[in-house]
C-alpha cells in the first residue's frame, strides 16, 4: 500500500470539514487539536482554542482510557478536529484516532493554509501546548 492509498483509505472514513464548518463546530464545543510543529505555528500563527499536541504522542493524549490523556477528552463520542498545515497528516492522525475508538474524529480540508485563506481568525494568545 502506498501513502496515497493509505490517505485515500483514511479520508474515506472521515467526514472532513471545510474551515468555516470546523470553526462552527469548535464554537459549540468540538475539541481542536493542532499537530503542527512549533516552526510552522511560528510562521503561520495559532488557531483560537486549539490544543497543541505533537503527532508523536497524539494517541496517548487523546485516548479516553489512557492515564496520559488530556483533561479535555471526555469520552469516545466527543468530536475531535485535527489540523495540520495542509490537511494531509491531519487526515492520517484523525483516522488513527478513529481506530482507537474516537469515532467522530475528523480533520480540516486544506489545514491551516485554507483556514487563513478563508480569513478565519488566528489567536492572539500563547499556544496551549501539551506534552
Amino acid at each position: 500500500m502506498s501513502i496515497d492509498d493509505l490517505l485515500r483509505e483514511a479520508r474515506a472514513n472521515l467526514l472532513r470539514l471545510e474551515p468555516a464548518e470546523a470553526k462552527r463546530h469548535i464554537d459549540v464545543g468540538a475539541l481542536l487539536i493542532d499537530t503542527r510543529p512549533s516552526c510552522q505555528r511560528e510562521e503561520q500563527g495559532d488557531l483560537p482554542n486549539a490544543v497543541v499536541i505533537d503527532r508523536t504522542i497524539l494517541e496517548w493524549r487523546m485516548d479516553p482510557s489512557c492515564e496520559s490523556k488530556i483533561p479535555e477528552v471526555d469520552g469516545y463520542d466527543q468530536m475531535i478536529i485535527v489540523v495540520c498545515r495542509h490537511g494531509y497528516s491531519s487526515s492520517l492522525a484523525a483516522y488513527s484516532l478513529q481506530q482507537i475508538g474516537l469515532r467522530r474524529a475528523t480533520d480540516i480540508i486544506g489545514g491551516v493554509e485554507e483556514w487563513i485563506k478563508e480569513g478565519l481568525p488566528l489567536s492572539t494568545l500563547p499556544a496551549d501546548v501539551r506534552h
